[in-house]
């Protein structure tokens, strides 16, 4: 059970959250740029888990926040920011890749991308055995994520990979929750058919 100080902190950060989007509607740059900080590592993080490239993703990350400034103002929920951002974020990837796609009709692809994402800010740590053990592990993963249809993937990567609540993730896709819930019991099933996957993460959390 949750602490009374642990509650007191979330509402303190939902009060705050709320207050500074408030006043980025009203045009306020300062406001905008601390919600930046704020949400930059996690924007960074959902785009490069997707489109495993560092430039690439950095590329999506500063257009989201782009859009976002540009758009704040359509802002009618504030409580519900942080799923808006993340429903801008996942646009711009989906642009990107249907980009990507139709450059690919005219050149070849390098398929040999490493699916490996940073750690929280944003700075890969290649040490070794454990660098190998990692890299072993995301392949894995990619693997597995690779059997899921787009839905289940889709929703198990913004479960997992970007940490949002169910609510979060029924916002996000436009989809209602017991959907999400279906799809994420669906890719969970997945998983635990899966042996190597136990292993690795053993291995990976040493």
């Amino acid at each position: 059970m949750a602490s009374t100080d642990d509650t007191n902190k979330t509402s303190d950060t939902s009060a705050q959250l709320v207050f500074l989007v408030n006043q980025a509607k009203d045009g306020n740059r300062s406001a905008f740029a601390q919600l930046v900080d704020q949400f930059q590592a996690d924007v960074f993080r959902m785009v490069y888990y997707r489109i495993r490239v560092r430039a690439d993703a950095e590329d999506i990350a500063q257009d989201v926040f782009l859009k976002a400034y540009q758009k704040i103002s359509s802002v009618k929920d504030v409580a519900r920011f942080r799923g808006w951002m993340f429903s801008i974020t996942l646009n711009r990837i989906r642009d990107f890749q249907r980009k990507k796609r139709f450059r690919s009709l005219f050149k070849v692809e390098d398929e040999n991308i490493e699916y490996e994402p940073p750690d929280k800010t944003g700075i890969d740590q290649p040490d070794a055995l454990d660098h190998v053990l990692r890299k072993d592990f995301w392949r894995q993963i990619r693997l597995i994520l690779n059997k899921l249809s787009k839905m289940e993937r889709e929703v198990f990567l913004l479960r997992f990979f970007d940490h949002l609540n169910i609510n979060e993730i029924a916002g996000v896709l436009k989809k209602n929750e017991s959907t999400i819930k279906t799809h994420l019991y669906r890719a969970l099933a997945k998983f635990k058919k899966e042996p190597g996957i136990r292993q690795l993460l053993k291995e990976v959390i040493q």
